[in-house]
């Protein structure tokens, strides 16, 4: 773990308690005199603290340093990703932050399952963990479209991942891509994209959703 997430990281002092106490106690076995480098995520900075005190049920930090270091990938990648299990899209999710995906954008379209309901908050935990991991500086967005034509609508110059003859590189300018669920999207809906959008993978093999996610990311980004 490169640093620890805290919302109040930046203020002069911290008492940690409950569950980063228990991390840094217990697991990372840290003791007084020791530095720890936290980030709140929200302003670029890595935090340098110095524990002067700690016992088995909180820690006090003192504050010594406060430097910008952005971590992220060299593109924004914006995902429209049609609305699959939510259990399959948790097996990846710390996979497409740690390659730099900015922001995913979960749609309905006519083949996702509408019974299918995002859960943003114990996502929002798994990004955290993932970010900590990996010194990501920068959390991931997530966003939810009822319809792909509604997504379209914010995002014009959005590609499309299909079966295409134009093969995806990582030359395209590709800001933001939209990805199919199982079975991919209809007729109507690929009927959205001029042909020149509408790329492919030099395979002949059909990937899984989640399999065409971290596919495309890393083509991107990495």
């Amino acid at each position: 773990m490169l640093y620890l997430y805290n919302a109040l990281s930046g203020q002069p002092s911290l008492i940690l308690e409950g569950d980063d106490h228990r991390y840094i106690f217990k697991v990372r076995r840290h003791k007084v005199d020791d530095t720890l480098y936290l980030r709140n995520l929200e302003d670029g900075l890595i935090h340098r603290y110095l524990i002067t005190q700690m016992d088995k049920r909180s820690a006090t930090l003192i504050l010594e340093e406060s430097k910008t270091l952005e971590v992220k990938a060299k593109h924004d990648l914006h995902i429209g990703w049609c609305m699959i299990d939510p259990k399959s899209v948790e097996k990846v999710l710390p996979s497409l932050n740690e390659m730099g995906v900015a922001k995913i954008t979960f749609i309905y379209c006519d083949r996702s399952q509408k019974s299918f309901k995002p859960d943003f908050k114990r996502w929002e935990k798994i990004l955290l963990n993932s970010s900590q991991q990996s010194g990501r500086s920068v959390m991931m967005e997530m966003a939810m479209a009822e319809s792909l034509e509604a997504f379209l609508s914010t995002n014009p110059e959005s590609y499309l991942l299909n079966f295409s003859e134009h093969t995806l590189s990582s030359e395209m300018p590709v800001g933001t891509i939209v990805i199919g669920c199982e079975g991919g999207v209809t007729e109507k809906e690929t009927a959205l994209f001029s042909s020149e959008k509408i790329v492919g993978f030099d395979t002949p093999l059909v990937l899984k959703s989640e399999s065409a996610v971290c596919a495309v990311a890393s083509k991107i980004l990495l």
